[in-house]
């Protein structure tokens, strides 16, 4: 069966896998989806019996449908490499109950590192399938964790520039260095007077702008994307819960065909919305729970059937959820529309104009697969605490939203399937934060100097990806105000 990919607000256009990755965004500023989502065709006891990578291929062929054997299975094994620190990619830790997919063993220890690591490989075969000769310049907002993988994907990758705008007080003093101190002649980092969201609208202006567009041609560059409106991000994503489910099988943990729940921390909605077109493509999945910190916008959605972003704005511990436009949402919207890119359309009008739209109430019976909850800082902090009081088992702050939100629904439900929760970066990202939360915290000592203590009470060694910026130095160190981002990647790119 072969994919093609239509807009959510004009279903009319279709393009190819290739030619989605390739442009991001829709030229409509909508998001390319699949015309149908295809079911896996291999058993999952076969797929138990594969490992990482041979996963990836049996889930990526189906959703990108156009690239070759050999072209998938070329950029499969230059992603899932010695890069990361084990064998498995992506492990799973069973502690109190519950097993954690530790998504973390990338090169920049968060989990954005799956997708991002495969994505410029996907992108320059995708440029040459389709004839492209102008440079791809990645045009990429970041709450904390993108922003680094996407760096470290792209450096010097032949063919491609990447920019990177972050909110420059609204991350961790790690997540901020390790942007900073990107090394890459191709590479360039922009530090804004705002917070994501504000990076975020004005990176999608850019996609949308015309008259930037034929510039930018007229000198030989070509916008794409390595957030997760990029399709390209998503279907990656889908590998690691299939991945999952198939090891919990291979350690006669569940029987194939067993109903697990998965538990998501998410803010921008990418990484919940991989599981549930996983669940759409056969994966055993009951509860899709969306878990939500302080910026609960998306817990107010499934409990209203009304998405508002008209709030106040919290600056978190888990500053990756720190999100009030969840960009991904829009293609679930477009799914429990009955695919109607006219409604959809609507909706987002709505949402850009007000702030705000309401589904009808046939479309919130659609969303019975999720359920959705919060965790506040307290809670959080205390969620860190429990578990490694409990278990020794230290966790990072988006992690632990995941785990006091599924003890929320545990509570709530009595519902104890096997659930598996997505633990979506390094606890060695948020020294502070995890060191207070435990008790153990020196007010002396900068967050950097902490990592030696967090190995201690761990017991694990400090990832390779800390030990690098502890003496790198800082490379990138413009900031600019929202209105002046289009400067200055004209600057960057020399017009």
């Amino acid at each position: 069966m072969s994919v093609e990919y239509v807009s959510t607000r004009d279903k009319s256009d279709r393009v190819t896998a290739s030619q989605a990755v390739l442009q991001g965004l829709a030229p409509d500023g909508g998001l390319y989806v699949p015309t149908e989502i295809p079911k896996l065709d291999k058993s999952f006891e076969e797929l138990s019996e594969m490992d990482y990578k041979q996963v990836a291929y049996e889930v990526m062929k189906l959703m990108l449908s156009d690239y070759t054997e050999e072209e998938l299975k070329h950029c499969i094994d230059a992603a899932y490499d010695s890069k990361f620190d084990t064998a498995e990619i992506a492990p799973l830790t069973f502690a109190d109950g519950a097993y954690y997919l530790e998504l973390f063993h990338g090169k920049t220890i968060a989990f954005k590192d799956m997708a991002l690591s495969i994505l410029p490989h996907l992108m320059t075969t995708a440029a040459k399938k389709n004839d492209i000769k102008n440079e791809i310049v990645i045009l990429t907002a970041t709450s904390g964790d993108t922003g680094k993988a996407a760096l470290a994907g792209f450096a010097d990758v032949p063919g491609t520039k990447i920019i990177v705008f972050f909110p420059k007080d609204g991350v961790s003093d790690i997540q901020k260095k390790q942007m900073v101190t990107q090394k890459g002649d191709n590479t360039f980092v922009v530090g804004i007077n705002g917070n994501f969201d504000e990076a975020q609208t004005g990176v999608k202006k850019m996609f949308g702008d015309e008259a930037l567009e034929k510039e930018l041609a007229d000198h030989g560059f070509k916008f794409s994307s390595a957030n997760s409106i990029n399709i390209g991000r998503l279907v990656p994503q889908i590998v690691y819960y299939v991945y999952a489910y198939t090891r919990l099988i291979k350690e006669g943990r569940i029987s194939s065909g067993d109903k697990i729940n998965v538990t998501v921390p998410t803010g921008n909605f990418g990484n919940i919305l991989a599981c549930y077109y996983g669940k759409q493509m056969g994966l055993p999945v009951d509860k899709l729970i969306c878990a939500s910190n302080e910026n609960k916008v998306l817990y107010d959605f499934f409990s209203t059937g009304t998405y508002d972003r008209n709030r106040e704005f919290h600056v978190t511990s888990s500053p990756s959820m720190d999100i009030l436009i969840s960009s991904n949402l829009e293609r679930l919207i477009y799914r429990i529309a009955g695919c109607d890119d006219i409604r959809d359309s609507e909706f987002m009008k709505e949402l850009r104009e007000d702030g705000r739209y309401t589904i009808t109430p046939e479309m919130r019976e659609n969303l019975s697969d999720f359920y959705g909850n919060f965790a506040d800082q307290k809670e959080t902090s205390a969620e860190i605490k429990r578990l490694y009081d409990d278990t020794g088992y230290v966790i990072d702050p988006h992690t632990a939203v995941a785990s006091a939100v599924y003890q929320k629904y545990l509570k709530e439900t009595g519902d104890d399937k096997p659930v598996v929760i997505a633990s979506t970066a390094s606890p060695y990202k948020f020294t502070r934060t995890v060191m207070t939360a435990i008790g153990q915290d020196d007010r002396n000592k900068t967050d950097l100097e902490l990592t030696d203590d967090l190995s201690k009470v761990s017991s694990t060694k400090i990832p390779p990806a800390i030990e690098e910026i502890k003496t790198a130095p800082i490379r990138h160190k413009t900031t600019c105000e929202v209105s002046e981002m289009p400067t200055e990647v004209k600057k960057f790119l020399g017009f």
